[in-house]
């Protein structure tokens, strides 16, 4: 997929560009004879490609790029005075300019060879290897090999676009780089799976590549090689950002897993003294999964040229295809299974953790002597939180929804839902308030700003990363409490138990008796781990604030967090989307930031601080 709608002009000359060149504006236009140009006026490369409509794969592999053209396949001599033209402009604008001409080697090659001048540019030619041999191979039973090759020659064919003693004349540099055409077959047919993965290191590799020559080289502001990839997105990924929103949004995962009977559960099993209960019962489903999943699959996303974009939505559609099942499994073993999956199990030093937390804080049974507040209470609470955010930002709506048929409190959409018989310590009330609203609700809210709705309806296995730093704002606004860590670590104390096979009663008397919790709390945390079928969920509360203090402790920083919602494997991603202007930053961020001990705290733990002692 093109990411702008071109202009239609076959008398199309550099000439055309000059007036736009000094605003910095980007300039889309088909060329004669199946000839097109995306050139970004900031950028001080191009990437060139011979057109050849029987190689379709190695023309995809330029559209990452932030400037390209594609040469037609006639009328060679327009195309030589084109390029020189350009290379002029461009070269007076920026001190000098670099163009990289792209093109498929042997059919059996598996050798990358970088033509160029590696007397003048040796690191530049040395990052291009380097980023090129990166490129997945030996799963795939290949092995790519990469070379530089100091040489004059570094065209395509027997007609050189530009001689060597021209380039140099016109203030810039070309280099040939020979792809091995591993991608596809001798038919031309491409391997779409493997493609995918090449096409995204291979601009990688370019990008780096070509940065190096700009930062040392040229007079461009560039700052980063993310900046050299796409700055617009063509409005078909537009459409396919929106149906996958769509598809997610048609139904509430979260919702459809939960008991509908939990109550009555509840009440049975304490009056039984912890003997009898009965099956779950849930929601009926308010779509077909497998329609969904039809659906799914007519995205076009395997022709989206953007490597990272492609990559968020296929991991997406991959995440969206794995819930759709998951409803269908409601009440049966492979439910477990899928679970496993989707979350992808439990590590062990998060389970060391729990079991640290568990150790060194007692269960506070006097809590329950303390103020408790109503969810109508709350609910006065949560508004005033509203009114906050809504200060920062007009636009900013939210709504409270009292629910008899919820037995979590938890936000969906950017709303808040309350089960109605829930109460609450007041204390932990000021926890629960920067969670949910502070960082769900914020979250949906700052994802509904960035111009690819997945931002907020979240990025595939965004939710650890999102209940990591919603139990991070309980900290940092001082509402963390021992009982309230207690529950985080017996959920993946549950979830262990759960996962070595221990049924319902088992897993309730571990947390009853062995780790003194309270009989509403063992429930609660058992009936979450078992609805479904077995539901790893709630393991990823702890394990997001593990991860999350990881990245604290390397250098990473909050706010960005909280551009919308994603998972920490995306954060060099996001970088890149914001990078290139397709991302903008938070536009609301969360009370707890201005809180006076936020420096202190957010210190201590990216010093390491133990989580048994955020307390």
């Amino acid at each position: 997929m093109s990411t702008t709608v071109p202009t239609q002009d076959a008398a199309f000359t550099v000439k055309h560009l000059i007036p736009k060149l000094s605003e910095g504006k980007r300039t889309v236009t088909t060329l004669p004879s199946g000839g097109y140009l995306f050139l970004e006026h900031d950028v001080p490369s191009l990437l060139i490609y011979r057109n050849n409509p029987k190689d379709t794969a190695t023309k995809r592999l330029i559209r990452g790029g932030a400037s390209y053209l594609i040469i037609g396949t006639e009328e060679f001599d327009y195309y030589k005075k084109f390029i020189q033209d350009l290379t002029e402009l461009m070269a007076a604008k920026f001190g000098t300019f670099i163009m990289v001409e792209i093109f498929s080697g042997d059919q059996k090659s598996k050798e990358f060879v970088i033509k160029g001048p590696s007397h003048k540019l040796p690191v530049s030619l040395q990052v291009l290897k380097n980023e090129l041999l990166k490129i997945k191979s030996r799963q795939y039973n290949l092995k790519l090999q990469a070379r530089i090759e100091q040489t004059k020659d570094r065209h395509l064919g027997e007609k050189p676009l530009l001689d060597i003693s021209d380039i140099k004349e016109r203030g810039a540099t070309l280099i040939g780089l020979e792809v091995p055409p591993v991608y596809r077959d001798e038919h031309g047919t491409i391997y779409p799976v493997y493609f995918r993965d090449f096409k995204t290191q291979f601009i990688i590799a370019i990008q780096r590549a070509v940065f190096e020559f700009v930062r040392v080289q040229t007079t461009s502001s560039l700052t980063n090689y993310n900046a050299l990839g796409k700055r617009t997105i063509h409005e078909e990924v537009f459409k396919i950002d929106r149906q996958l929103t769509k598809i997610e949004t048609s139904y509430q995962f979260l919702l459809l897993v939960a008991p509908v009977n939990i109550q009555a559960l509840r009440s049975q099993f304490f009056e039984s003294h912890f003997k009898k209960l009965d099956r779950y019962h849930y929601r009926l489903l308010p779509v077909d999964p497998d329609i969904l999943k039809r659906q799914l699959y007519n995205l076009r996303i395997d022709e989206i040229d953007d490597p990272a974009i492609s990559y968020l939505f296929d991991e997406k559609r991959e995440e969206i295809d794995h819930e759709l099942t998951m409803l269908k499994e409601r009440g049966s073993k492979s439910f477990f299974h899928s679970s496993i999956r989707l979350y992808k199990g439990l590590d062990k030093d998060v389970l060391a953790e729990a079991e640290l937390i568990l150790q060194n804080i007692a269960e506070d049974h006097e809590k329950e002597q303390h103020e408790h507040i109503d969810i109508k209470a709350f609910s006065k609470l949560a508004n005033e939180e509203f009114e906050f955010l809504k200060k920062q930002d007009p636009n900013f709506k939210c709504k409270v929804h009292v629910r008899d048929d919820v037995n979590v409190m938890m936000v969906s959409k950017g709303e808040l839902y309350l089960p109605s018989d829930y109460t609450m310590d007041k204390k932990d009330a000021k926890a629960l308030i920067q969670h949910e609203i502070g960082t769900h609700a914020l979250t949906y809210y700052n994802g509904t700003q960035q111009p690819l709705t997945q931002m907020a309806s979240g990025l595939a296995n965004y939710d650890a990363l999102q209940e990591g730093i919603a139990v991070l704002s309980e900290y940092l606004c001082g509402g963390l409490s021992g009982n309230r860590l207690r529950i985080l670590a017996g959920r993946v104390v549950a979830g262990a138990a759960l996962l070595d096979g221990a049924d319902f009663h088992q897993t309730f008397f571990k947390l009853y008796s062995q780790y003194d919790f309270t009989k509403e709390r063992a429930f609660n945390i058992t009936s979450r781990m078992f609805q479904g079928g077995g539901f790893l969920k709630d393991i990823i509360y702890l394990k997001g604030l593990v991860r999350l203090r990881d990245y604290l402790i390397h250098g990473g920083e909050l706010k960005p967090l909280l551009s919308g919602k994603f998972a920490l494997k995306h954060v060099k991603v996001i970088q890149d989307l914001t990078d290139r202007g397709l991302v903008v930053p938070p536009t609301i961020t969360p009370r707890y930031l201005e809180h006076k001990d936020f420096n202190k705290k957010i210190n201590k733990l990216k010093k390491g601080l133990s989580l048994s002692k955020m307390i």
